[in-house]
């Protein structure tokens, strides 16, 4: 019995350390474990849930503790109590949440090793069984150190587990076993290899046949049946592969961005999970920081889970000079334990990543497209503007909303061409480059085209606009002058006089050469692909002359 007492002390003390340590390396990562165990869908006893980091500290250094005094012998009667207690509660909790399906990653072991429900709450079992031995044989646990060396033993500790807590809560955990380390690629572990596993899942049918209701099992197939459809139900045999990256994204309402940012060359991603939830110190902390990173030449954005109003909001409050995408708030409080917290990645790949405590250690090199004198004032001021620009812009919207949007137009175009006035064309090198296309938004939407026409192309090459730009507003007045446009950017929808819809593509001038100029132009589709894009995957691309558009209008 001394023998496997020992034994059972050893495999019992080192567990607990470990499972402790890896979970004290991440205590808001546990706490956000313990807050979905909290919930109204698993215990409901979501009174708790404010008080989850606190209770996260609390267990994991117990946790840790309770394996150390069991190793040196330390007051052997209350650590094996404890034991007991702690994994009497843990292995209620795993058995729940497995048998009722609740939490599909119980947390035992962090990020660091996975475990099922099951998969713990068996570790659980084994682990109540060693310490029923120390229970039954505890007066064979004997202290390794005298009673001086045991109490100095028991209080370093102590004191070590809560600097270790306090330091990886004001930094960034130690160890990083999620898949947003440095030097991973979210793009890459968002991918499905081909011969990945596929999910396997069971359906069970249930149909009224001759009165009866009767079940019939399929892999997911309708059965062949003669009789009333009742019912389905779904079980899931095999998940399949599971990519390390999931729910990740950086998207508007309207449109997805992900791919596009994660091939920058030098992206700074600002991440804040709830904005309202965000720590204010750190807030205040990034104004400078986005800044010096936007005059050196990087691409600055924000990711979060809130809503419009809070995102304007915080950039008004705080004068910050960058916009906010969206995320999954889950997905956002793994890529990092801090909010706000930073990143710095090129082309997916993250090259650092910090605590907002940390921003200095963000290295910031001056780029080639650095814009040393960028006007952050003027900047604010034209991020405004386009909000304005985009207010009652839609498809669906009323006479009275399209009057308020005409009298912003107005009032927008009137504020721009003071800015022409001072500046010229407000570009890249004043107001960096995400900014640079708000002026051309405002006289896109204007009668002004055919007078600030040349300065859009002046512009564009110097590269302070994207040409892009300009090769669409040069193919819009085109198109208002009735004549051909160059790179066949616009089109047209209207009725003929029998009352027939037309969608068309505007004439096109050299059109066997227009793609080649839209590549020059930097237009990433062909005039084939932009027409789909335009009218509908069902749209068939044909270049026509102004007069086979003007007999088409007269019908």
């Amino acid at each position: 019995m001394k023998y496997i007492v020992q034994l059972s002390r050893i495999l019992v003390g080192v567990l607990f350390i470990i499972s402790g340590f890896v979970k004290l390396n991440d205590p808001l990562g546990f706490s956000y474990k313990l807050q979905e165990y909290f919930s109204a869908d698993v215990l409901n006893i979501t009174f708790l849930e404010p008080y989850a980091l606190a209770i996260s500290i609390f267990v994991v250094i117990f946790e840790v503790i309770l394996g150390i005094f069991l190793l040196i012998g330390y007051k052997p009667k209350f650590t094996v109590w404890s034991l007991l207690g702690m994994i009497v509660f843990f292995t209620f909790l795993t058995f729940y949440s497995a048998y009722f399906d609740k939490v599909k990653d119980c947390g035992c072991f962090g990020d660091a090793i996975p475990l099922t429900p099951w998969e713990s709450f068996t570790k659980d079992i084994i682990l109540l069984v060693l310490i029923l031995i120390l229970f039954i044989g505890v007066k064979h646990i004997k202290p390794i150190f005298s009673k001086l060396g045991l109490t100095v033993a028991a209080l370093l500790s102590f004191i070590a587990c809560l600097w270790f807590g306090y330091h990886v809560l004001m930094h960034l955990p130690s160890i990083d076993f999620r898949a947003y380390a440095v030097g991973n690629n979210i793009m890459e572990g968002m991918i499905f290899p081909e011969d990945a596993p596929k999910p396997v899942q069971e359906f069970t049918w249930v149909f009224k046949v001759n009165g009866e209701e009767k079940e019939y099992v399929t892999n997911g197939s309708y059965p062949e049946v003669d009789g009333e459809y009742v019912g389905v139900e779904t079980k899931i045999i095999d998940e399949g592969y599971d990519p390390p990256v999931k729910d990740f994204s950086i998207e508007t309402m309207d449109e997805d961005f992900t791919d596009h940012y994660l091939n920058e060359d030098n992206l700074i991603m600002i991440i804040m999970y709830n904005l309202d939830k965000a720590e204010k110190e750190g807030v205040t902390k990034l104004k400078s920081f986005s800044d010096e990173a936007l005059k050196k030449g990087y691409t600055v954005i924000g990711l979060t889970a809130s809503g419009e109003d809070t995102k304007q909001q915080m950039k008004d409050q705080y004068k910050l000079n960058f916009d906010f995408f969206l995320c999954d708030e889950k997905a956002l409080k793994t890529v990092v334990r801090a909010s706000p917290g930073v990143l710095k990645l090129s082309k997916g790949t993250i090259v650092q990543k910090v605590h907002w405590n940390d921003l200095e250690d963000i290295s910031l090199e001056s780029l080639a497209n650095a814009s040393p004198n960028l006007n952050f004032d003027l900047k604010r001021q034209m991020d405004s503007i386009i909000v304005l620009d985009q207010k009652y812009r839609s498809a669906h919207i009323d006479n009275n909303d399209w009057g308020k949007q005409i009298a912003i137009d107005s009032s927008n175009l009137e504020f721009v061409e003071s800015i022409f006035k001072i500046h010229g064309y407000p570009g890249k090198s004043l107001v960096g480059d995400e900014t640079s296309d708000v002026a051309w938004y405002v006289v896109q939407h204007s009668n002004k085209i055919p007078e600030y026409l040349p300065m859009m192309k002046e512009a564009g090459e110097r590269g302070e606009l994207s040409f892009s730009k300009v090769a669409m507003m040069e193919d819009r007045y085109l198109m208002s002058q009735g004549k051909e446009q160059i790179y066949g950017t616009q089109g047209r929808s209207f009725y003929t006089d029998a009352d027939t819809e037309m969608k068309i593509i505007w004439p096109i001038q050299d059109v066997e050469n227009v793609n080649k100029r839209r590549k020059q132009a930097g237009f990433l589709n062909t005039v084939e692909e932009n027409a789909k894009r335009l009218f509908g995957d069902d749209f068939e691309f044909k270049n026509l002359t102004i007069e086979e558009v003007e007999r088409m209008q007269n019908n």
